[in-house]
């Protein structure tokens, strides 16, 4: 009876907002303390997480990508997409998917891109003869789709949990992210020319206008992709080596930043980001070391087993456990289930990097699911919009984002063959 009363107790602070890496660690240190374990397993594991070297990664790729937003950065990156891909039918949707898919990847946040890049594209959208319903879905969606691409947080912190190569993660997420933008991009097209939404023939002055305004932003991706996929340097120094750059290019460069007034407070409004992230692993590295302890991942496999013998039967029931908690909590807190998956997974010949393809894959349609998706409600405060409106806006998309999961799920060679 105490222990229902203790989970009764810790859900509703979850319903009246608490945090939730407090409620983790509530949960760690009343698990150990009920077997007669030192609470200072905790404390060992947060430790064992300080002395990892992937994670300098974080707050270096999480100030960059600050740097980029709070920049103008994010207009040269539309100005460019439109000036290459606007004669397209569907151009200007592919340029909106495609600018936030490369702005999700450097800040690691569909929230950040939706608040960020919304309000500039949305009405451009409007304006181009796009319904709202599609440019409110098509913004919505694309604020979670460049989370497979490097230099990817989430992508890090996988990898912390799994302990599996970031560098091979950041390689096996090329494709299936790939495959997530092209079904929107191919819906896209189809819903332009269903709208008759008028096409702007390539202009090679503002084309090449375009590249000038951004030619010091340009070679970032392609930087971090090959130098990684090249073997140059891990994520970890890429990270140092982006920071230093985009600090350099935003600051100096285009001037977009004050080195007095505008670095100070966007290093720390970055800061306070990474010092909720490491808080959240640091509870969920303690929760995670008492699950082991317990056995909880070998119980929780000959359950399962005696139920799902086979391997797809399994993929399937997965989906459904991680669109739930993608539903239900934010990427970083959900990261917490990653322990008690992988063990199971390898029981039934599932890849750790291809699971964690899948993982990430789930949580970005996740945060598009009604009712209590992440992103539902970024749009809604951002356009001033209905949950309702928004989820209805998003419906489209997540059924062409579905046939996308399936591809991934169950074709593991789309992840694997570029590690290989």
């Amino acid at each position: 009876m105490p222990v229902i009363y203790i989970v009764l107790g810790l859900l509703a602070l979850v319903l009246f907002g608490t945090p939730l890496f407090t409620i983790i660690g509530a949960i760690s240190l009343y698990g150990f303390s009920s077997e007669g374990i030192d609470t200072a397993a905790i404390i060992i594991e947060l430790y064992r997480l300080a002395s990892q070297p992937v994670l300098l990664a974080i707050p270096l790729f999480t100030v960059a990508g600050y740097f980029l937003a709070e920049s103008k950065a994010p207009q040269r990156i539309v100005a460019l997409a439109q000036a290459l891909i606007g004669w397209m039918p569907g151009g200007l949707a592919i340029v909106v998917l495609i600018s936030c898919a490369v702005f999700t990847a450097f800040t690691g946040g569909s929230g950040v891109t939706i608040v960020a890049l919304g309000g500039l594209v949305f009405p451009i959208l409007l304006s181009e003869k796009y319904s709202e319903k599609f440019a409110l879905g098509l913004v919505t969606t694309s604020g979670s789709l460049g989370l497979l691409f490097p230099p990817s947080l989430p992508i890090i912190l996988y990898g912390t949990f799994a302990e599996v190569s970031v560098d091979a993660l950041f390689k096996a997420g090329i494709v299936p992210g790939v495959i997530l933008m092209l079904v929107v991009a191919i819906y896209s097209i189809q819903q332009g020319g269903k709208s008759h939404v008028p096409r702007h023939p390539f202009d090679a002055k503002k084309a090449w206008a375009a590249i000038k305004a951004i030619a010091w932003e340009i070679p970032l991706p392609f930087f971090i992709i090959f130098g990684i996929y090249g073997g140059l340097f891990t994520a970890t120094e890429a990270a140092a080596v982006t920071a230093f750059y985009v600090f350099v290019v935003e600051v100096f460069i285009y001037k977009d930043l004050k080195l007095t007034t505008d670095v100070p407070r966007v290093m720390k409004e970055s800061m306070v980001l990474v010092g909720a992230i490491l808080m959240i692993l640091g509870c969920a590295m303690g929760l995670t070391s008492y699950l082991i302890d317990q056995q909880v991942p070998q119980k929780l496999f000959e359950y399962i087993s005696a139920v799902v013998t086979s391997k797809i039967f399994f993929l399937v029931i997965l989906n459904i456990f991680l669109l739930i908690i993608g539903m239900m909590m934010e990427i970083f807190s959900a990261i917490v289930v990653v322990p008690l998956i992988v063990p199971v997974a390898k029981q039934y010949g599932i890849d750790p990097i291809h699971l964690g393809i899948i993982f990430l894959a789930n949580l970005e349609i996740a945060y598009l699911m009604p009712p209590v998706g992440l992103n539902l409600f970024m749009a809604s405060f951002r356009f001033k919009k209905t949950i309702g409106q928004v989820a209805s806006a998003t419906l489209p998309f997540i059924f062409v984002l579905f046939i996308a999961l399936i591809l991934i799920t169950y074709v593991p060679e789309l992840s694997l063959w570029l590690v290989q």
